[in-house]
């Protein structure tokens, strides 16, 4: 059985920057109010008539590749996760084949919101293990403002939620390298409606009506409290799962990163695991959460800032919608 490694990463964020100040004008908070919640003091939005969840994968894939050292025809199978994608149908794995030219490879499309990541992390490990798939491009990519309550009513939300998206290329590991160790995928769906999205609905007799667009089941809604207390408890338990599966202790992790979903979170997290501030990396401060792509966005960060070493022992580790939860254990 083969062996898998993140041989190249890359990532895209809109130019368009959204502070705290500008939300203040636009609803009912505050700058103080928002860092103390979450610890988020900008993000960014789309740029509508430029950005798609399409051309910023396209971009951030193009990164990756070329940080990879392949040629773009190697790769031979894309695994896009997203809970917004441009077309209702089909997925955005197709159309970011189109843009790459990789027309014939296949293309699987999943959505599982912010641990999305880590599961197509995981799928396209079990392919390469097998033997099926050589190179594989694994991508995170979301636009969440367009989906956001902008009012006092949504505010909770919309403080939180921004857009971008994140590659990765998923490659045969070398003789001798470790690469990927293992993955670990969870979920409970009693909870689906703490934090979810009703509308538009195929179980609806009409997908879209008036009535939907005034009951506002379009827009995101979120318990921000039960989903704090179930994510600091599942960020332990499935980071100490991968701990374990591998033999491995707390200290021995070089760079944890998690899911950015609240710095206070990420936080606690650290705290509990008695992590320096070096061996976990955030960036939730500057570009908010973007559900499946805040991981592959924040490791491409963290390997341009020289925070990843050949053989590095890399902790991801995610909480979202669902809910479903997820950690994965990697050599660099």
């Amino acid at each position: 059985m083969y062996k898998s490694r993140i041989k190249g990463i890359g990532h895209y964020v809109p130019e368009r920057v959204i502070t705290n100040e500008y939300l203040s004008t636009i609803m009912d908070t505050n700058n103080d109010w928002i860092v103390e919640r979450t610890g988020i003091h900008e993000r960014r939005w789309f740029v509508p008539g430029k950005d798609t969840v399409t051309s910023m994968s396209k971009a951030a894939a193009e990164m990756a590749i070329q940080r990879s050292g392949l040629d773009t025809k190697e790769i031979d199978f894309i695994v896009f996760a997203t809970i917004t994608a441009d077309y209702f149908l089909p997925g955005n794995g197709v159309l970011l084949q189109r843009e790459l030219g990789l027309n014939g490879i296949g293309a699987l499309d999943i959505r599982n919101a912010c641990s999305g990541f880590i599961y197509a992390l995981s799928i396209a490990d079990q392919y390469i293990k097998t033997g099926m798939y050589k190179n594989i491009l694994v991508v995170g990519a979301e636009i969440q403002s367009s989906a956001l309550d902008k009012s006092d009513e949504g505010r909770s939300s919309a403080v939180i939620f921004a857009d971008g998206a994140g590659a990765a290329v998923l490659s045969r590991a070398e003789e001798g390298h470790q690469g990927i160790l293992s993955t670990h995928l969870h979920a409970d769906g009693a909870h689906a409606e703490e934090l979810y999205c009703i509308g538009p609905s195929s179980s609806k007799e009409v997908r879209i009506s008036p009535e939907l667009i005034e009951s506002g089941e379009f827009f995101l809604k979120m318990n921000g409290n039960a989903v704090f207390k179930h994510a600091v408890v599942r960020f332990a338990e499935v980071i100490q799962e991968a701990l374990d599966a591998n033999g491995k202790s707390k200290e021995e992790i070089d760079l944890l990163v998690p899911h950015q979903a609240n710095l206070r979170i990420s936080n606690y997290i650290q705290q509990k695991l008695g992590l320096p501030d070096e061996k976990v990396y955030n960036n939730i401060q500057r570009l908010g959460n973007t559900t499946a792509a805040t991981i592959p966005i924040a490791l491409s960060e963290a390997f341009e800032k020289g925070l990843l070493k050949e053989g590095d022992l890399v902790c991801l580790a995610a909480f979202g919608s669902g809910f479903t939860w997820a950690s994965a254990l990697l050599h660099w």
